[in-house]
Order: C-alpha cells, then sequence, then structure tokens
C-alpha cells in the first residue's frame, strides 16, 4: 500500500516474545478501508489468540479536518463482545508517524513488559522498573528513559495489574474513551503497555487535490455555528447538563483540540495552580486533561465541586480506571471516600450503544441535529454509523457527531483521491456492517 499508508502490520507474539511484520497490501484496503475495518479483519485472522489489534483510520494523521483518531480493536473482558475503542489526543497520529499502520498483539508474555515502537522499529522491553508504577510515573519514567516528551503512551494502572473489571488503558496522562475494561486484558497478558515515536512521512496520491479539497471542508465547517464553542463545557451543556459551564468555570485552565481538529474536545482544569496562568506553570502536577463529558457530570451529579471532579478523574487516570464506573458504582459522594473506593470497585456499569463503540462519545448529536427526528432508535442506529465511520477513516469521534458538513460521501472523495483505489459508499456500507 504506497498512500496514506507505512505499508507494514506489525505483529508482536509476547509468548514467544517475538516480533515480525507483514504488509498491508492494497486488496485488503480497497476490501476494508482502514480503521476498525482493518483491525476488525485482524481480529478475526488472530481471534484464537484473543489478540489486541491498534490500528489508524485511513486519513489518520493526513490534512482531512479532525482526522486525528486511531483505534483499539479486542474482546471486552466486560461485555464479552467485539469492542472498538478510539484512540484520541496525539496518540493516534504518532501511532502512524511510528512506522505501522497496524499492530496485532497475540499471547501471553511470562513477565511484565512494554512495547516500543518507535521510526519503524518494534521491541519488547522488560517493563519491571513500571509494573506496580501508577500511570504518571510510568508515563514519566519512559520520556525520561527516551530524553523525548512528546513520547506517546497508552498504559495501565494499578487496576489493570491487579485485574479490575473496570481497568482503563489511559493515554499519555489522561483518561481513555475505554469503556471496555481493556485495562484488564492489557493486564492478564502482563503487557504494561506501549510507547510511540517517529517521524515518518505519509505519502498522497495526488497530495495537491488532496490538500486543496481537505482545505475547502475545512471552509465548510468553519462556516458552521459550532466553531463558536469550545471545550467539554459546552459539549455537556450541549447534551442537557445545561449548568455545568457556570460550575467548572473556576478551575478551567484552557481548551485543546486533538490533531487537526477544529473543535477543542478537550478541557484543562488547574487544581494546584491559577487556572488563569498564561505562562508555564511551575507546580509539577498542575492539573487534569479531561474529554471525558460523562464522568465530568456524573462526578458534578454526586454533589462534588468543579475541583474535587477535577481530583477524583486525576486520581482515575493514575489509577488507570474508568472514570465514568467510578461515579455511577463507587457510592461515595466524597473525594476521599471515591479515591478509596478505586480497589474494590464491582457492580455492573451501564454501557449505552450496544457496546460495540464507546458512550464516551456522546450518544446524541452535539450543537447540529443532522436532521434527526430525534426518535431514540433512529439516533442510536445513527450513533453507532457515526461511530463506524469516525474510526474508519480516523476522525475524532466527538467530532463526527457534531460536525455534518464531515459527510461519508467527502470521507470517501478524500480516501479516492489519497490512494487511487476505488472505494464506494457500497464498500463503506459493507464494512461498517461487519464491524459488530
Amino acid at each position: 500500500m504506497d498512500y496514506l499508508s507505512t505499508d507494514k502490520i506489525l505483529v508482536i507474539d509476547l509468548a514467544a516474545s517475538n516480533v515480525t511484520e507483514a504488509s498491508l497490501d492494497d486488496t485488503l484496503v480497497s476490501e476494508k478501508i482502514g480503521g476498525a475495518g482493518i483491525t476488525r479483519h485482524l481480529y478475526d485472522q488472530y481471534e484464537t489468540d484473543d489478540p489486541i489489534v491498534i490500528g489508524t483510520g485511513l486519513l489518520t494523521g493526513t490534512t482531512c479536518p479532525a482526522s486525528a483518531a486511531g483505534v483499539v480493536t479486542a474482546k471486552s473482558p466486560i461485555t464479552g463482545k467485539i469492542c472498538h475503542c478510539p484512540i484520541n489526543y496525539k496518540v493516534g497520529i504518532e501511532i502512524k508517524f511510528s512506522g505501522y499502520d497496524y499492530i496485532v498483539i497475540k499471547g501471553t508474555s511470562a513477565k511484565p513488559v512494554y512495547l516500543w515502537v518507535h521510526d519503524g522499529v518494534a521491541d519488547i522491553s522488560d517493563a519491571s522498573e513500571i509494573w506496580g508504577k501508577d500511570v504518571w510515573q510510568s508515563t514519566d519514567f519512559l520520556r525520561q528513559l527516551v530524553g523525548d516528551e512528546l513520547l506517546q503512551t497508552i498504559l495501565i494502572g494499578k487496576a489493570g495489574e491487579t485485574g479490575s473489571n473496570f481497568a482503563q488503558i489511559c493515554y499519555n496522562h489522561w483518561t481513555s474513551p475505554d469503556r471496555f475494561g481493556l485495562g484488564k486484558l492489557f493486564g492478564s497478558k502482563k503487557l504494561k503497555g506501549l510507547a510511540f515515536r517517529g517521524m515518518g512521512l505519509i505519502e498522497v496520491a495526488d497530495a495537491e487535490k488532496f490538500v486543496s479539497r481537505s482545505l475547502e471542508i475545512l471552509k465548510e465547517i468553519k462556516a458552521n455555528p459550532l466553531m463558536n464553542k469550545k471545550g467539554l463545557g459546552d459539549i455537556a451543556s450541549a447534551i442537557g447538563e445545561t449548568d455545568i459551564a457556570d460550575w467548572l468555570a473556576p478551575v478551567v485552565h484552557r481548551h485543546s483540540a486533538d490533531y487537526f481538529t477544529p473543535y477543542a474536545t478537550n478541557t484543562a482544569l488547574f487544581l494546584d495552580d491559577d487556572p488563569k496562568r498564561l505562562e508555564e506553570s511551575k507546580v509539577a502536577e498542575p492539573g487534569v486533561l479531561i474529554s471525558d463529558a460523562y464522568a465530568l457530570i456524573a462526578f458534578k451529579k454526586l454533589g462534588l465541586s468543579a475541583a474535587d471532579a477535577g481530583r477524583a478523574i486525576q486520581a482515575c487516570a493514575k489509577y488507570g480506571i474508568d472514570p465514568a464506573a467510578v461515579a455511577e458504582l463507587s457510592g461515595k459522594t466524597s473525594l476521599k471516600d471515591i479515591v478509596a473506593a478505586f480497589d474494590g470497585l464491582s457492580g455492573t456499569v451501564t454501557l449505552a450503544g450496544g457496546g460495540c463503540f464507546s458512550p464516551w462519545c456522546p450518544t446524541q448529536p452535539v450543537f447540529n441535529d443532522f436532521g434527526l427526528s430525534g426518535d431514540a432508535t433512529e439516533v442510536e442506529a445513527w450513533w453507532k454509523r457515526r461511530q463506524a465511520v469516525a474510526l474508519i477513516f480516523g476522525i475524532q469521534p466527538v467530532f463526527a457527531v457534531m460536525c455534518p458538513e464531515l459527510t461519508e460521501e467527502k470521507l470517501i472523495e478524500l480516501a479516492c483521491i489519497g490512494t487511487e483505489l476505488d472505494i464506494t459508499q457500497e464498500t463503506l456500507d459493507g464494512v461498517i456492517d461487519g464491524l459488530c
């Protein structure tokens, strides 16, 4: 596969401590497109090994607006179903830039390990120095080890190491869209996680036309009133929690966007420094970056202040546990008691959307109605399809539910321009049908 691709699939056998590579051929892309379409195909290929398959969308890391996402496909320890967990922030693009489109992880290691993937090279590395450390400590250790603060990580904390059903894989220092207990799956394989860094380039079949069309689409998006909104507060207000912006305002430091995403879907809270500070904080851990509107809303409904809700999510990120599950199941209403409940957390979480895609993403249109009537069945079917499309092409999933300008037709058009392959609506429909 010459275009929009590194042309490489990495296969990691943890049991044999062995690394192999395979080529990503045009036929597979023509049939499955990319992202979740190909991770599901690879999952089925290695199903007997209970694999974890990590991948990038066909458009990930390009000039297509919001082309930030990667995806983890695996069997959820919670539901027993195949699930597709988005990879957000800057982690998704770094996977592709590190030299691989897809990574298949199979088997179980005899000892704790992590995968170090960089510039087209992959190493299975001893994780004894970070096994037992929390997510923040582990991320900092790995960044210091390689001397690069831009290193991107997917890691587990204590919850994953000890087999909690609510263990979450975390991205860098932050919580993730993992509602599926994938942290438990990582821990069962003695896999602390992965670290990525790369300077790879993506070749585009018709680069000039691709960039020009991307910018035309971006211009259309910028004409949408959603561009007057920003951050999690406005997202939460749009899905019904209308007073959350005022509650959150005293601790909001800034809002940030995932790679090339026109809307800032993440909000940074300063908990131990002045939120209005403009220069870099001198406090080692001034706050937390949050991408999970539902977790934030859930802690607010427990009666926590915005600062304590932020501290609860920060503690969840360090421990590697799903904050939405903690808020739902802990039965506690004080920050101290909530954190103390991590070890013994039990029960069954409410998992909207059928368990295939992550309900970390708002399960309804945000800011725009997409022409829907509001019927619950119609909205759920729309949401599932919208998530599928996002994770096939590599589009930031939250942005996908707020931006009607980013249509399937336009994504297919960019894919065809970028690859010179004949990708059709019929192909996309077939890939979506095979995801869950």
